[in-house]
């Protein structure tokens, strides 16, 4: 890169006579082209012939540093970097870059410097368009094969579970992952993705009014309000437009203890949602399974089997051929290794309990299917505990009083 200065001094003594030539060999100097060349001496203008003004022309050519060589190829491209930056030029880039070993062909050294600031700017966009050489991938193609599948991000991190679809995107997937990991971390809504507006698709569904609490019913407000406004309703207009300019205070006759006690006493606490526990469209439609437990049948749901009082479920026959549910251990179930309810009969009749799992000496398989075990007694796991005192407060002295 060379850049050429031009010093222009002017003498002393200009008077009023030589200003018009002052401005006429400015005019000429600033048509004149700039020649880049080596120090020249200087040269008086063809003007008047006096020593009014000399003009030098100076070319000052700047070194750049040396830029170091970097062997690894995965630096390649920040080889071009300090290249643009080291003032050598497009010549010395194309230069750089063929001594970093890239795949792209060296320009002629004929050809302009336009097109090769051109190819360099191209070289440095986003990504969308080849190398210089037009041989080798593109940023974006490169990233595409640097990604990681689900498969291999869920190998990669400690809970595969967290793992999204869409984690393989991110510009550090495993610290994305971590931090969803992460004990008490909240989640990003899942419409975030949807490309459709929040909500929309509880525009149909009619809102149900706001009911009160059961703790506030029981107070007896709502009769009374209803009363209260029956007869307002009931009344003129002359006696309602009476009541604006001048209302009557104490209409609501209240058992305040009864309202106090509602509040302070038999106050309910409402359904709240867990830390992190997001809401999403149709959280409320979805079936609450938390007061559900395995093994116990609600009311309704024996009710949908058809079971009668006594009536054992219909997979108990399966279970009694191929053993319990292998994944509760724990779980007590009746007429597989828990004693049947009384009243009830074994066999395979409707309402039958079928056959107790037995091996070929009679023993059960499961569990105490007949109830016969003792129950076991419970071992006291505390060790012994000394239970003597301590910190007792020694006793006092008494001291003899020696009179004087």
């Amino acid at each position: 890169m060379t850049a050429t200065g031009v010093v222009a001094t002017h003498g002393d003594g200009l008077n009023g006579n030589a200003t018009a030539a002052v401005r006429k060999r400015t005019r000429r100097r600033k048509k004149r082209p700039q020649v880049n060349a080596t120090p020249q001496p200087a040269s008086t203008d063809d003007g008047d012939g006096d020593d009014d003004a000399d003009t030098l022309s100076i070319s000052v050519e700047y070194v750049p540093a040396v830029v170091p060589e970097l062997a690894d190829p995965a630096f390649r491209d920040f080889q071009r970097v300090f290249a643009r930056f080291g003032g050598g030029g497009a010549d010395d880039a194309k230069e750089t870059d063929a001594a970093a070993g890239d795949a792209a062909d060296a320009a002629d050294a004929d050809g302009a410097e336009d097109e090769a600031d051109a190819d360099a700017d191209e070289a440095d966009g986003d990504g969308d368009s080849d190398d210089e050489g037009g041989k080798g991938m593109s940023n974006k193609a490169k990233r595409l094969a640097a990604r990681l599948t689900v498969a291999q991000l869920k190998q990669l991190v400690k809970k595969p579970e967290v793992v999204d679809w869409v984690d393989c995107t991110a510009a550090d997937p495993k610290l994305l992952v971590h931090l969803k990991s992460y004990r008490n971390t909240v989640p990003v809504p899942i419409h975030w993705q949807q490309k459709r507006k929040y909500l929309q698709g509880k525009r149909g569904i009619e809102k149900p009014p706001f009911d009160l609490p059961d703790f506030i019913k029981q107070t007896g407000i709502m009769e009374i309000r209803s009363a209260v406004k029956e007869k307002e309703d009931a009344s003129r207009l002359k006696s309602k437009a009476r009541e604006r300019i001048q209302p009557k205070m104490g209409k609501l006759d209240l058992d305040y203890q009864k309202l106090h006690d509602a509040f302070f006493r038999w106050q309910t606490k409402p359904q709240l949602s867990r830390h992190g526990d997001m809401y999403f469209e149709g959280k409320e439609f979805e079936t609450k399974l938390k007061m559900n437990k395995p093994g116990q049948l609600s009311d309704d749901l024996k009710a949908a089997l058809g079971m009668p009082a006594l009536t054992p479920p219909p997979w108990l026959i399966n279970m009694q051929r191929y053993g319990p549910p292998p994944s509760y251990p724990g779980l007590k179930i009746p007429g597989l290794n828990a004693p049947i309810p009384e009243g009830s009969h074994w066999g395979f009749h409707p309402g039958g309990w079928g056959k107790p799992p037995v091996d070929e000496y009679g023993r059960p398989l499961y569990g105490d299917v007949f109830g016969v075990a003792a129950p076991e007694a419970s071992k006291e796991i505390m060790a012994d505990v000394e239970r003597t005192p301590w910190g007792e407060l020694e006793p006092e002295e008494e001291e003899e009083y020696d009179g004087y």
